[in-house]
């Protein structure tokens, strides 16, 4: 009896043992649990990029085509302003010249007139004032009226202003030996050229001989069908490539809209002014162009950097205060280039992760 109390009392102190041992196990790993749960620190939150989510105008991006074309601010169109025979046309269409480079010359006959009609003022001029000066000379020796005088004067006065227009003439008229000269009035690439060697040409032409522009800046002519045309402003920014620089970005802002369609296409055409380094774009060029245009709709905005995909959703990071930072799904209305537009789950002010935020993700969602 004694030896099975015994037994009995050893198997119950073994028992408890084995029990308390359990739950040490049990409340140790459950200790070792929490230990390795994630947990964000100052020290990390403080090394992390904190973007503020911003309320902004949402834009839509529209693709339009458009072509080149030269600043007309830029342009000089040439005509003759007398008649002849073209020579020495050596200019070509394409070619840069500088202003005062000699583009053509013509041989015409009025320009042979012009250079007399100037030597013959000259004359005029010297013998007026030699007749001036004698009677100036005979009026202080009683031998003239005063009326005599005036009227010497009075000659020389219209000598003096027919040779000023014969210069203005002559000097509007370059020639040279071999005849009037027609000179580039800017420096630029020649756009345009309806002139040859041995071409007669006539001051009732209707077209310009030659047509320069500068191309320091120009223009992009912009293509907006009627669907769009309540969208686009002045003021948009605008990005453009073209086929020849496809990896090159032209930026400018729409700054002209005319505001009537073209009856041949139904399109409204808007002007851009872009800048064009080393003459890059020459007119006439296919351009791609992107406009940036506002919808008229108020969204928060971020930087898509800070947006996690998963599962076919979209996630940020939102720090809710010191050290404390949750999981929050969004719906994005919108993207254009870097910026989201968040139509559901965010608001403004709010405050999201922008670096490491997978990382931050992962950890969190466990």
């Amino acid at each position: 009896m004694l030896n099975n109390t015994y037994r009995i009392f050893t198997a119950a102190a073994a028992l408890a043992v084995a029990s308390l041992s359990l739950q040490s196990c049990h409340h140790a790993e459950v200790a070792e649990q929490k230990d390795d749960k994630f947990q964000v620190t100052d020290s990390l939150l403080n090394s992390l990029l904190i973007d503020t989510v911003k309320e902004a105008s949402a834009l839509s991006e529209i693709t339009l085509t458009g072509s080149i074309a030269p600043d007309e601010n830029k342009m000089a169109k040439i005509f003759p302003l007398v008649s002849g025979v073209a020579s020495n046309v050596h200019i070509q269409l394409g070619d840069v010249v500088s202003k005062g480079q000699t583009l053509a010359t013509l041989k015409s006959a009025e320009v042979a007139g012009f250079a007399r009609d100037y030597a013959s003022a000259e004359a005029d001029i010297r013998s007026t004032k030699r007749n001036l000066q004698s009677t100036q000379d005979l009026y202080k020796s009683g031998l003239a009226s005063q009326k005599d005088v005036e009227q010497a004067q009075a000659d020389y006065q219209k000598a003096v202003a027919e040779g000023t227009r014969a210069g203005t003439v002559v000097g509007i008229n370059r020639s040279n030996g071999q005849g009037y000269e027609l000179k580039a009035p800017i420096s630029g690439y020649v756009v345009d050229k309806n002139l040859t060697n041995n071409m007669q040409v006539r001051t009732d032409d209707n077209q310009p001989l030659f047509t320069i522009a500068d191309l320091s800046d120009v223009y992009v002519l912009v293509n907006i069908y009627e669907s769009d045309i309540s969208s686009v402003q002045v003021g948009d920014p605008v990005s453009i490539t073209t086929l020849s620089y496809p990896d090159k970005v032209f930026t400018g802002k729409i700054d002209k809209i005319y505001d009537m369609l073209d009856p041949d296409n139904k399109v409204m055409r808007a002007r851009v002014k872009i800048a064009n380094p080393g003459n890059m774009l020459k007119p006439e060029m296919f351009a791609n162009v992107k406009i940036k245009a506002k919808s008229g709709t108020n969204l928060p905005a971020i930087n898509t950097r800070s947006i996690v995909f998963d599962n076919d959703k979209n996630y940020v990071v939102v720090v809710d205060g010191k050290a404390k930072v949750h999981i929050q799904p969004i719906e994005v209305a919108k993207k254009v280039e870097d910026v989201a537009y968040i139509s559901k789950g965010l608001q403004p002010g709010q405050r999201v992760v922008a670096s490491r935020q997978v990382y931050l993700y992962e950890s969190l969602k466990d």
